[in-house]
């Protein structure tokens, strides 16, 4: 039985759900024929894909087709029940959505997050946009079948739902993950079956799909699709794949803008971080050997909940950059090569995590002599340059070496905006489950 469920209320809805969880990698099954439901593909996939041409028939009908097929493909191995809807809002939303939750009969909540950014559709402050146009004021306003009249989301839900229903918006998101578990949890027992949120982009999407998964409520998700994909992510391992992959970042890079960019990687996305006492690398080899050890063995234990772990040289924050100069007339050596025992050591922590862990199928490197000392450390022949994801970030693979075809993402320290770190971590996210 497949992991994931999506009913949608119209074909075009389901292949384009089906289309986004397909990129990561998940087989995904459509039903065309709603009379001959192929039960060898059930089995087989990870995710089915049931339209019910539902969007424009009366509420009531709308409520039993669901219904029905969600007492159809009810079972205990589905991690992710998802309600996909229209990006415009058009169609029976509440009768739609309360029909899944009664199929289930769990007491989840309906999670509902109509954010599709690719194709520019966003909800902000309540209300949802398109082209950063109110729905109301756009053709969706007057579709023949189902006109959108109101472009704020919550009230075609209080129109539509029998069920009581709460919003959490743009500056609850700003709070962090704890802030929405929290309100979440809170809104259970207030009795809320329907929680919309604001949201604008992928990061939003992730962070909320994180704090609905570290609440602990069942739920459904409802959305036009990016959503569910999000979250299927984040709950299911496709059947190709034995485990989930992660990926490994080494910032090296001490200047400004890698620092911003971290920072922004922080409040967007769910991290273990840990920060390598440089200093450390260059006093005494007994000193470098335990603070690799420690460094390693902090994202080994940790590691298990997070998709993407970083190893950074504490040298980004300005407070513990170090004065080469006394090193130099220590061990008697060029700045260079104090400079290189910190690479070659951030590149030692890089390989030992690698070769403890098997889940980690993609790594990202910040500043050219990590790169440079992260090839070297894996004996690769070179790297097999596949893209272009930002301006001077490569994504590319691994040649030969302890680690052939090894995905990776290369980007200086001083390359990119705010977001490039962000972007690329997504980037490779997607690249892995392809």
């Amino acid at each position: 039985m497949p992991q994931c469920v999506v009913i949608a209320d119209d074909l075009t809805g389901a292949n384009a759900t089906g289309v986004l969880i397909k990129k990561l990698n998940y087989s995904s099954y459509t039903v065309m024929n709603t009379e001959r439901l192929e039960l060898s593909k059930l089995a087989e996939s990870d995710c089915i894909l049931y339209p019910t041409d539902s969007r424009a028939v009366d509420p009531l009908i709308a409520y039993n087709r669901v219904y029905n097929v969600a007492k159809l493909l009810k079972n205990d191995n589905v991690k992710v029940y998802s309600k996909r809807i229209d990006s415009t809002l058009r169609g029976n939303l509440g009768s739609e959505t309360d029909a899944l939750l009664d199929a289930l009969d769990n007491q989840a909540i309906a999670m509902v997050v109509p954010c599709f950014p690719d194709a520019k559709r966003i909800l902000v402050g309540g209300y949802l946009l398109v082209n950063t146009i109110p729905v109301h004021r756009t053709e969706a306003a007057t579709d023949p079948k189902t006109p959108v009249k109101t472009s704020i989301a919550q009230q075609l839900y209080k129109e539509q739902s029998k069920y009581p229903v709460a919003s959490l918006y743009i500056n609850d998101l700003m709070l962090g993950k704890e802030h929405l578990t929290g309100k979440i949890k809170e809104y259970k027992v207030a009795g809320i079956r329907t929680i919309l949120f604001d949201s604008i982009s992928q990061e939003d999407m992730d962070l909320i799909a994180d704090a609905i998964i570290e609440s602990g409520v069942n739920f459904i998700a409802v959305d036009p699709g990016s959503f569910t994909a999000t979250i299927t992510r984040k709950l299911v391992i496709p059947r190709s794949q034995k485990s989930k992959y992660r990926i490994l970042a080494t910032v090296g890079s001490v200047n400004p803008v890698a620092k911003a960019q971290i920072d922004e990687l922080f409040l967007a996305q769910k991290v273990w971080n840990v920060f390598v006492d440089t200093k450390e690398l260059i006093e005494s080899e007994e000193r470098r050997i335990a603070e690799i050890d420690r460094a390693v063995n902090e994202i080994i234990d940790h590691c298990e909940p997070y998709e993407v772990c970083t190893v950074i040289g504490d040298g980004i924050m300005p407070e513990n950059r170090i004065d080469f100069t006394p090193y130099t007339i220590k061990y008697q050596c060029t700045r260079d090569e104090v400079s290189n025992l910190i690479n070659d050591s951030l590149a030692e922590i890089t390989h030992q995590i690698l070769r403890r862990n098997s889940s980690f199928q993609g790594i990202y490197t910040s500043g050219g002599d990590i790169t440079v000392a992260v090839s070297k450390k894996f004996k690769t022949a070179g790297i097999r340059l596949l893209d272009e994801v930002v301006p001077l970030a490569a994504y590319g693979e691994f040649i030969a070496g302890e680690f052939d075809g090894l995905k990776i993402i290369t980007k200086g320290g001083m390359a990119g905006d705010r977001n490039a770190m962000n972007t690329c971590m997504h980037y490779l996210k997607e690249r892995l489950y392809i």
